[in-house]
């Protein structure tokens, strides 16, 4: 076997070990934080209810399907650039962040929602999608900025997130950001990339952008910001 096909082997192993692992994470999460997850869905017992309960029992059980999402992407999130895992509070305080955000309201904006996710790595973020698509939100993918402008062209869209660095460009997700404002576009943009140094944050709201950050229950509030509110800045 020669060197191109020890690195294509090795790339293929890659390749399944990516596609592989992140179910796994959310099996283990689902099983270690079981029990927060739980407690928290039966604190939300208070909610009003309506003559058959029937709003509140499934707001409730999208609230507890969201978080338990969010919590996998935050621990994929952690795992990739070493971080402590999320534990006890941070968990009951990622699920107090998604009954905060869900209210009637912006169930109402959120269910219609159409966002445009632009990332050359699109798997890293199932996760993050899935929690939002738990709320009725729906995405087109794009993998590079000149295909984004062009979706842009075709449809509009209620939010765009994108992520940074993309091959060749390190700060592709600025060149997609400043073309759209360039082409009048002012649909609320995210970036959410590696980085959540506030000089990064700032320097991405200089560009016109809604906001920066590399955590997803961040991410999940500036969405929810942006669509909720109809946020064209």
């Amino acid at each position: 076997m020669d060197t191109a096909q020890v690195i294509e082997f090795g790339n293929l192993v890659i390749d399944l070990l990516r596609v592989l692992i992140w179910p796994l994470i959310l099996l283990f999460v689902l099983l270690y934080f079981r029990r927060p997850l739980q407690e928290f869905v039966g604190g939300l017992q208070e909610l009003t209810f309506n003559a058959f309960g029937v709003q509140a029992t499934a707001r409730r059980q999208q609230i507890a399907e969201v978080s338990t999402f969010l919590v996998a992407a935050d621990a994929q999130q952690r795992a990739s650039s070493g971080e402590r895992q999320v534990v006890g509070d941070d968990t009951q305080g990622i699920a107090d962040v998604v009954a905060e955000a869900v209210t009637p309201r912006a169930m109402r904006r959120l269910t219609s929602a159409r966002v445009l996710w632009v990332d050359d790595r699109p798997e890293n973020n199932v996760y993050e999608r899935r929690a939002l698509e738990a709320l009725g939100m729906r995405f087109t993918l794009s993998t590079s900025t000149e295909d984004a402008l062009y979706k842009t062209e075709l449809s509009s869209y209620d939010a765009i997130i994108s992520d940074m660095g993309r091959p060749p460009d390190p700060r592709a997700g600025y060149t997609l950001l400043d073309a759209l404002r360039k082409q009048g576009d002012r649909t609320p943009f995210i970036i959410y990339a590696g980085s959540n140094k506030p000089e990064h944050k700032a320097e991405a709201r200089e560009h016109g952008a809604l906001g920066s950050t590399n955590r997803p229950q961040e991410l999940f509030q500036l969405v929810l910001s942006a669509i909720a509110t109809d946020r064209r800045i």
